[in-house]
């Protein structure tokens, strides 16, 4: 039977906005999938004055969120799921959401003040070796994450890219427990071309997205389509990888509207060749679902005896 998928995530949602249509795919496909959360988001903003109480309250948003990723992954088709300090072999460390500051347009740094238990105060090593626990039980065709400086630079994405490049490493390096050693056949770096995502930003602006949001709209506000990128968008011409968002378009909506807390204005958009579906976050700002949702190959083997699922495809 072709192997399984792997995805190793920061907070509870990103699995949905950065990887949602793989992990759908893969599991419609009948293959097994696996999702490591690295924290809870325990320091994340949240959507709403019903649950606005929740915001602040670590422990207690940590609880919320974890039954929004469970039912996420549930509408995803996800069966396996753990966090990563919870993973065999773990101490009784906890890693928490780090936080962190806008220090530019689509640009995130860490905060001024480094909370307790942080993730990006975790030793990396420990972190890893936890993680290519799994790697080796599982011993998935794909292990997919965020590229190296984590999507838009939030820290706790750049640590998961480092923990998992570590992990990779570990699981063919050798074992330390009674499972041999194995070497993922390919990772992933989630990415989007550049030109598509500008195509997409500017689609926002059409009728059709208008008409879909109806009175939501006036809450919102439409981003600069000609603004700097954040680092997840690369030349179109690095892309290796995508996976076509139509056929599992209404499960990755479905995850979004299960993260209440974090994820807005869900729609499906048709008759929009430029994306397929938008949302905002707490900020406020319209964000695009492309109709291909695309990856770098990362470090890691080529993949080229891995059976890709139908709608998934090497970019020509």
């Amino acid at each position: 039977m072709p192997g399984g998928l792997l995805a190793v995530h920061a907070h509870p949602d990103d699995e949905t906005l950065s990887t949602g249509a793989l992990l759908a795919t893969w599991a419609a496909a009948g293959r097994p999938v696996t999702v490591v959360t690295c924290t809870r988001g325990e320091r994340g903003e949240v959507i709403g004055t019903r649950l606005a109480h929740l915001e602040g309250h670590g422990p207690a948003l940590a609880a919320h969120r974890d039954r929004e990723l469970g039912r996420a992954l549930a509408a995803l088709g996800v069966r396996d799921r753990g966090y990563l300090d919870t993973l065999p072999g773990s101490t009784s460390t906890r890693f928490e959401d780090s936080g962190m500051e806008w220090v530019g347009t689509g640009r995130a740094g860490s905060p001024d003040e480094i909370p307790p238990g942080a993730f990006v105060a975790a030793g990396l090593e420990e972190a890893a070796e936890r993680l290519a626990r799994v790697i080796r039980a599982r011993r998935p065709d794909v292990v997919v994450t965020y590229e190296p400086d984590g999507g838009y630079g939030h820290p706790d994405h750049v640590r998961a890219h480092e923990v998992t490049q570590w992990a990779v490493t570990f699981a063919a390096s050798g074992p330390d427990d009674d499972r041999p050693a194995f070497a993922v056949p390919v990772v992933l770096w989630a990415a989007q071309g550049r030109l598509a995502l500008r195509r997409g930003l500017q689609a926002l602006r059409g009728d059709a997205v208008l008409a879909a949001l109806g009175s939501l709209r006036a809450g919102l506000e439409l981003p600069d389509p000609t603004a700097e990128l954040p680092s997840v968008a690369v030349p179109d011409d690095e892309l290796d990888l995508a996976v076509d968002v139509l056929p599992v378009r209404d499960r990755v909506l479905g995850a979004l509207r299960a993260h209440v807390t974090q994820v807005q204005a869900v729609r499906a958009i048709d008759d929009e060749p430029a994306l397929v579906a938008c949302y905002a976050l707490s900020n406020r700002a319209l964000a695009p679902m492309l109709p291909t949702e695309t990856y770098r190959r990362g470090t890691g083997g080529s993949g080229e005896d891995i059976v890709w699922p139908v709608g998934v495809r090497p970019v020509a």
